[in-house]
């Protein structure tokens, strides 16, 4: 059996009728400009080592190398099986702090990285190592929304943390505790699934029962781990001001957070830490993988070195095919008689 995995690649191939069109038309033109010099015989005799033979030759030969490199990245395969592997790993809802003081610098500096882009670089670099587990992504503020339903398509997911604003939340505010009891209805019912809630956040809780929400998390198996963002020093957040006129200052508040991971069985870890994604990584690692059950697919073996190879040997030939007649043929006229024929 013979297939493509990008089969839609294919439409390539139209160039190459288009290209021959467009060689067509140029020699046609190049062969009305010459008629304008004198007979065409006559100009003929004028480029004795211009060859009327070779022009053909290269267009047949780039036109042959395109084609396999269309064939190429369509990916072509055969002898396609079918396989079946288990697939093993955790669940692990994420619970992103879109409020506005997550605009604030991360730092203590002011025009340091701000809280919401350091937050989205550590997500996309723990995305990359969470290997074959699922993650789901949760949005809070003054309220939740589920972002994102558990998957394991991480080039989407990675995708939703790129376009991660306030503007997401209408209602201002910061509720830890509904942001974590979303992020647990998101989980599958599989009781033997090994299940994990990341909150990121500075922690700067509005309504209070966040410890409390992740103790019963907890005690339902799900671990809370907290990656607290900004400094307890503060930073001013831009463009805000308080009742007095004065700019608002938002500051991380590191023993509330330390307080929901211990109630959630998890850890806390400072997002300016270098050490702060690896703690985490190691941390899920300490959860045992369950299998998600068999996934079947099709495998093939893959074809497109050949036509690369193709490709590249077309072209290497195309070079060394000059436009000139070549010396060792230059007496002979394939498809005219000889004008010493002619007199005999």
């Amino acid at each position: 059996m013979f297939d493509f995995a990008y089969p839609s690649h294919l439409y390539l191939l139209l160039l190459v009728p288009a290209f021959v069109v467009l060689f067509l038309l140029a020699r046609a033109a190049r062969r009305l400009k010459l008629r304008r010099f004198g007979r065409p015989e006559i100009v003929q005799k004028l480029m004795p080592d211009a060859s009327r033979y070779t022009p053909a030759i290269k267009i047949t030969l780039m036109m042959i190398a395109l084609a396999a490199l269309v064939i190429c990245i369509a990916r072509p395969r055969a002898g396609a099986t079918v396989q079946q592997e288990s697939a093993a790993g955790i669940e692990v809802m994420i619970a992103f702090d879109v409020s506005n003081s997550m605009l604030a610098s991360s730092t203590e500096r002011p025009d340091g990285v701000s809280r919401l882009d350091r937050a989205r670089l550590l997500l996309e670099k723990l995305v990359d190592k969470l290997d074959n587990d699922k993650v789901g992504l949760v949005i809070f503020a003054g309220t939740s929304k589920m972002q994102l339903p558990l998957t394991s398509d991480f080039y989407t997911a990675k995708m939703y943390l790129n376009e991660l604003n306030p503007s997401l939340i209408s209602y201002q505010g910061t509720d830890i505790a509904n942001a974590i009891k979303m992020a647990m209805n998101g989980f599958s019912p599989a009781e033997d699934m090994r299940k994990a809630i990341i909150l990121i956040t500075d922690s700067e809780d509005h309504e209070g029962a966040a410890v409390q929400a992740a103790k019963v998390a907890a005690e339902n198996g799900i671990q809370v781990d907290v990656i607290g963002l900004g400094t307890s020093q503060g930073a001013v957040l831009p463009g805000f001001v308080d009742n007095e006129g004065q700019p608002v200052v938002t500051r991380l508040n590191e023993e509330l957070a330390a307080d929901i991971a211990k109630a959630g069985d998890g850890i806390y870890v400072n997002g300016a830490s270098p050490s702060a994604l690896s703690e985490l990584t190691s941390q899920l690692d300490t959860l045992q993988k369950s299998e998600f059950g068999a996934v079947t697919y099709t495998a093939g073996a893959e074809q497109f070195p050949t036509f690369a190879f193709l490709a590249f040997l077309f072209l290497l030939i195309d070079v060394f095919v000059v436009e000139r007649k070549i010396s060792w043929l230059r007496g002979i006229n394939f498809f005219t008689k000889d004008s010493n024929d002619k007199k005999k």
